[in-house]
């Protein structure tokens, strides 16, 4: 899927209903949707508690909290690009905070062009996140069929009385006579001898 079809999900934390309303006519709905828009960092944690989004824009300060540690603890739990706003004088000083855990950053006030080019940054962000949760779940799926051919293969050896050599040769040789995988044929043993 090109990044022009790709469409992201936006979680907005923000209490300025002037911002709150701007930010319909930059999020055009054909590249982003859900849009989430909530009025506190309380509400946004639970927001994010309930589904994922691929965007979170913090409008600092909120009515209960800054959001700093919320746009850290997003980026290093949840998989979503931040984008964090905050006043012009307290940009340097956030900034130097929350940029080592991936947290963007613009001081306010915010010319569109920048913000837009800031969307396109997010997006290239995530787009790369993606491709780091794809190798994770391929590596995790790696690593089970290895636990769960080790299992298989510790059964044959207290069960059959093979050795561990002759096992793991029996599961890789029934897996190529048989044109499937070796965790199906190990997976059939756990069956057989659980």
């Amino acid at each position: 899927m090109s990044l022009k079809e790709r469409v992201y999900s936006v979680l907005i934390v923000s209490a300025a209903e002037n911002f709150n309303s701007s930010l319909g006519t930059l999020l055009p709905e054909s590249k982003y949707t859900p849009i989430c828009i909530v009025n506190s960092i309380s509400a946004a944690k639970r927001a994010i508690s309930e589904r994922a989004f691929d965007f979170v824009i913090i409008n600092s300060p909120l009515p209960d909290d800054m959001g700093i540690r919320f746009a850290i603890d997003t980026c290093n739990f949840r998989g979503a690009v931040v984008l964090l706003l905050v006043r012009a004088e307290l940009h340097a000083e956030i900034y130097d905070k929350v940029t080592e855990h991936g947290v963007f950053t613009l001081s306010k006030p915010i010319v569109k062009t920048t913000f837009l080019t800031a969307l396109d940054w997010m997006a290239s962000a995530r787009e790369q996140l993606r491709k780091i949760e794809k190798k994770t779940l391929s590596i995790e799926d790696k690593m089970e069929e290895i636990r769960i051919v080790n299992r298989a293969k510790w059964l044959l050896v207290s069960e059959i009385k093979m050795t561990e050599p002759d096992a793991h040769r029996y599961i890789e040789k029934q897996a190529m006579d048989r044109c499937i995988t070796k965790r199906t044929v190990a997976e059939e043993i756990i069956k057989t001898y659980s």
